[in-house]
């Protein structure tokens, strides 16, 4: 809401020989108002207000998906085509260039890439959906997280089609994931909605009065988080060897997608005990560490408590923030 300041205390005369335009031109010259901000509902109220809306929300999540192919002759094939060409370039590089030796690593690499596209995706696109929706927004009266929930629906229809061309790979290189873990996959993909979900809410909120945080989350999550999780390399041989020296195991365990990647590889990939490597010959090494399925369990249960967290904050901070999104956009 908005209070102003008066340029005057309401005693006070007013000069001599002053006209109408002169008392104009006085208020226009007044202070700009001073905006308070302040929570007018709960988090929960806002969510029950974002589930009445949730035709609303399937309607946005279309219209994001029909706005990125419009015009496209292929349409959703490019969001299988993408993925598929990155497996190609990382397979040549790693598999045939620096030569890491994993078997199957296309495989390897597409069951945490699976994941990291769904929630980069996510964030990237919700981060910057406010300022991008500004005429929605100044004109519209409706739960302005929808947006954002809009682009994790939209990333969410991609991840589908790529589960698509991550089934065609397994079928050509005769693969079978760990089908009695294949809950795991379901474990794992909540903590990483809910994550994505509170990351972008917060996010978008902050980028309307901090236009530099689009830009600085697509460096930080484009670039630096990608490399903090182990997709490309493999956790058991290049981090868990490493820190486990130092006893600093648990450090690479603060980044909270690390367990539920590694719960996809598990399931997907579905090599637990020692792999013979293909370069080197006669070489074996353990690529993923020999858990239990209940340890996966509660590590993805460990990231689900801190992402309900984070989704919790986020919607505080949203709803401090929103009544002053028109002024500033």
């Amino acid at each position: 809401m908005a209070i102003e300041a008066p340029a005057q205390s309401p005693g006070s005369p007013t000069p001599a020989g002053s006209t109408f335009e002169d008392a104009g031109r006085s208020f226009q010259a007044r202070p700009k108002p001073t905006r308070v901000v302040s929570a007018k509902t709960t988090v929960r109220e806002r969510l029950v207000e974002i589930w009445r809306a949730r035709e609303l929300l399937i309607y946005l999540v279309r219209t994001e998906i029909k706005v990125k192919y419009k015009n496209s002759f292929l349409g959703l094939v490019w969001s299988m085509i993408s993925p598929a060409m990155t497996l190609a370039v990382y397979t040549v590089v790693f598999g045939y260039f620096l030569k890491n030796g994993i078997p199957n690593f296309v495989i390897f690499l597409f069951s945490g890439l699976l994941l990291w596209n769904f929630f980069q995706t996510g964030v990237l696109t919700s981060t910057g959906v406010i300022v991008n929706n500004a005429g929605l927004v100044k004109k519209v009266s409706f739960p302005r997280e929808i947006l954002a929930l809009a682009a994790i629906g939209s990333a969410g229809v991609f991840l589908f089609f790529q589960a698509i061309v991550m089934v065609i790979f397994m079928l050509a290189l005769q693969v079978a994931p760990a089908w009695p873990l294949l809950w795991l996959l379901a474990v794992a993909f909540v903590p990483t909605v809910v994550l994505s979900a509170g990351l972008g809410i917060l996010l978008a909120s902050v980028n309307v009065y901090m236009r530099d945080t689009q830009h600085l989350v697509t460096v930080l999550v484009g670039a630096a988080w990608f490399w903090a999780c182990p997709i490309v390399y493999s956790f058991q041989e290049a981090v868990a060897t490493k820190l486990q020296v130092h006893h600093v195991e648990w450090l690479y365990f603060a980044n909270p997608l690390t367990p539920i990647v590694m719960t996809f590889q598990r399931v997907l990939y579905n090599r637990p005990g020692l792999v013979r490597l293909t370069t080197p010959a006669h070489v074996y090494k353990r690529l993923l560490p020999s858990w239990p399925a209940t340890t996966y369990l509660w590590a993805d249960a460990a990231v689900l408590g801190v992402a309900l967290l984070l989704f919790y904050v986020a919607m505080v901070v949203f709803g401090r923030l929103a009544d002053n999104f028109a002024e500033e956009l």
